[in-house]
């Protein structure tokens, strides 16, 4: 099945994570984010598909990014939004995340977006109340609405990712997003190999299905489309050293505009935010050859098509 035909149904209540998806509800998702896609273009881009719902953000973790796209793709579709941030509530008193969830929950709210710095916290509020749980990240977990996005925009680039070869570069061990997206990409049929220092590799990864490389010529060289990893100081054992300086990072694992030169063809994705000057020079991160910016914009849009899904919404 190379889309979704007349037989398939979504019955997926939540998106804790990409695991738990298949094949044809992850190809499902990206279809209906398309519709929503082209909403964003509209000179009043708005729906109003979600204007009895009322929706709650509880970051529990500081985001940028997600919260804005999610937020903006609350209110494009009409839905009421509450913003819950850890550092202003209860949790400062000693409230616990059930105590804190069940009150929200007796609100009547239909929705939940979580970020916690703990795995799996979105499955165990699945447990607490009734509402559509949406993981906006999880620990070093999953990230699962930024691996559809960056599926999406993959799909820009080569409409069908069976075969497409897929680079993966930088600090593996700390992010969520590349989980998900190994998880993802395999299930669509995509080529993926994870490339970075070996202190930055973890032994999960030899049980994926995916290759690994410490070679970053050979990988861009290789690849379809290379998405460089943000380098997570902040989430690093601090007097643990993963590699010398961020200098030497960069001089060998850093994309720099002499490989565009060098290998014309692969396109340049990530999620954000940047360091500049780290997983990427700022040229390369400016150049034609980067859809960054385009990755934001169908983040959106694959928001605003998760939520209308696990709202009740049927096929668009």
């Amino acid at each position: 099945m190379s889309k979704t035909d007349g037989e398939y149904q979504f019955n997926q209540k939540h998106l804790l994570g990409l695991a738990d998806y298949s094949r044809e509800d992850i190809l499902f998702v990206l279809e209906q984010a398309k519709y929503f896609r082209e909403i964003l273009d509209r000179a009043v881009p708005k729906v109003p598909t979600l204007r009895d719902k009322t929706i709650v953000n509880l970051f529990y973790e500081n985001s940028t990014r997600t919260r804005l796209s999610f937020e903006l793709a609350q209110k494009r579709m009409g839905a009421d939004v509450v913003n819950f941030s850890a550092g202003s509530s209860s949790t400062k008193k000693g409230e616990s995340l059930k105590d804190t969830i069940r009150n929200i929950s007796s609100m009547k709210i239909d929705m939940v977006v979580v970020r916690h710095e703990s795995p799996g916290v979105p499955h165990f509020l699945t447990n607490c109340v009734d509402a559509a749980i949406l993981n906006a990240g999880d620990g070093a977990h999953e990230h699962p609405t930024q691996a559809l996005l960056d599926m999406f925009t993959m799909q820009t680039i080569h409409e069908d990712l069976k075969g497409k070869k897929i680079a993966i570069i930088g600090d593996i061990a700390h992010s969520r997003v590349v989980r998900s997206n190994i998880i993802g990409l395999t299930k669509l049929g995509a080529k993926v190999v994870l490339c970075g220092p070996k202190t930055l590799m973890p032994v999960y990864v030899n049980e994926m299905g995916v290759e690994v490389s410490y070679n970053l010529e050979e990988t861009l060289e290789w690849c379809d489309i290379a998405m460089a990893l943000r380098i997570q100081l902040e989430r690093q054992e601090k007097g643990t050293e993963y590699f010398p300086s961020l200098r030497e990072y960069h001089q060998r694992f850093g994309i720099k505009l002499s490989h565009l030169e060098k290998y014309p063809d692969f396109k340049i994705m990530h999620p954000g935010p940047i360091n500049r000057g780290v997983e990427m020079e700022s040229e390369v991160a400016d150049s034609d050859r980067a859809v960054i910016l385009s990755q934001v914009t169908n983040g959106v849009a694959v928001r605003m098509a998760v939520l209308y899904l696990l709202s009740g919404g049927k096929r668009v």
